[in-house]
């Protein structure tokens, strides 16, 4: 009773000296918790103060890339290539990574397994292409990005990897090129361009995908003559990007050389280089000029793929007596059969107008039937399909 009399004769809001004590916690459990809790605030502000860590705290994923067991450092590029290329080796799987290309007017997105080495990372030295059957390696030079064309002993890729077609019979009749291009990312698109397509069709890749050089080679396998297209600025960057090493209008002319250096490495084998949209990059000349110049000198020709009216490369390339074809019609703008169908009637229209025409098309399924379709009815139109150099030596010719 006397605990209760004590609750009971307590003022309110106030607790026994012996309830106070019941709760307290002992002196040196107290002082414990307060050294612990002053170790924490000592280590919390030695690692804030002392710590370079450039990402403040916040969330951070770390991915671990595996690296070629031969590669070297930035600075021996050279034997890095040079022993790559003697073993016909290309980097492995784990070296590659994906990137993602937006369109900026669709918005649209295209996941691209492309290697580690496509990043502005411009010391890193990736792993070269794999040599290609039917390459002559005389034709070649080692960059620090790898194996990439060069004229020698009076031959050059152009003439070299030109497609074999009659030119005596196509100086004599109307003509029509038709380049597809948008090959190397994705296999299957690939194969049905390079299999379903007649060799006379000229086939353009992209520098991307986890093996560019396999599928071009076996498009020239096929009798196909190739081209490289190279990445450069649209008018749109970066909402509408064209990929890795783009060429661009705010870099120097040495920057956007060793961009294109990163692409003629991946693989061999072409006749010549296309842009890969561009519109603002071509539009510029002083930008152009370094571009066209080196291609020249490495022996290539130049397609431009028609979708830019202010393009320069037309007297760029005539400065530098390199060969040269302009799209005149893009075939699958619209891509139905019927809108498809009306562009190729254009495309042999102007071709007998004028003697020569130029069509380029993706590798887009009903693009792919439509052309198959269309260029077996050519023979009997009075029309004869021929591979882009040979269009583009008529051109010259003319």
């Amino acid at each position: 009773m006397t605990e209760t009399t004590d609750d009971l004769s307590t003022p309110l809001g106030q607790k026994t000296e012996r309830q106070k004590r019941r709760f307290r916690l002992p002196f040196t459990a107290m002082q414990a918790l307060a050294v612990l809790l002053g170790l924490f605030l000592v280590a919390f502000l030695t690692i804030a103060l002392f710590t370079d860590n450039p990402f403040g705290g916040e969330p951070v994923a770390r991915i671990a890339l595996r690296q070629a067991a031969d590669e070297k450092l930035p600075g021996a590029a050279s034997g890095h290539t040079e022993k790559a290329a003697k073993s016909g080796q290309q980097a492995p799987a784990g070296d590659n990574k994906t990137v993602t290309i937006i369109d900026g007017s669709s918005g649209k997105r295209q996941d691209v397994v492309i290697g580690s080495d496509a990043g502005d990372k411009t010391d890193a030295e990736p792993a070269p292409a794999m040599a290609m059957t039917g390459i002559d390696q005389r034709l070649l030079e080692k960059s620090r990005y790898g194996l990439i064309p060069v004229v020698a002993d009076g031959l050059k890729p152009f003439t070299v990897y030109a497609a074999d077609a009659d030119r005596t019979k196509a100086a004599k009749m109307p003509v029509v090129a038709i380049v597809v291009g948008g090959l190397g990312v994705g296999a299957a698109k690939t194969a049905d361009a390079i299999m379903k397509l007649p060799p006379a069709v000229t086939l353009a890749f992209t520098p991307y995908g986890a093996d560019p050089a396999k599928l071009a080679e076996r498009a020239r396998a096929q009798r196909h003559e190739i081209l490289l297209q190279v990445p450069m600025e649209p008018f749109d960057y970066p909402d509408n990007d064209p990929g890795p090493q783009t060429l661009l209008t705010t870099l120097t002319p040495e920057q956007n050389i060793d961009r294109l250096y990163w692409h003629l490495s991946r693989f061999q084998g072409y006749a010549g280089i296309a842009n890969f949209m561009g519109a603002r990059f071509t539009a510029t000349d002083a930008v152009m000029q370094p571009i066209i110049r080196e291609a020249a000198k490495r022996g290539l020709g130049y397609l431009d793929d028609g979708s830019s009216p202010r393009s320069a490369a037309p007297a760029v390339t005539a400065a530098q007596s390199m060969p040269f074809a302009k799209a005149d019609f893009t075939i699958d703008a619209v891509p139905t059969s019927a809108e498809i169908d009306r562009t190729l009637v254009k495309l042999e229209t102007l071709a007998k107008e004028r003697g020569l025409a130029v069509g380029v098309a993706s590798a887009l399924p009903i693009s792919i039937e439509r052309l198959a379709a269309w260029i077996k009815t050519l023979d009997g139109r009075g029309i004869m399909l021929v591979p882009l150099t040979t269009a583009m030596l008529k051109s010259k010719s003319g």
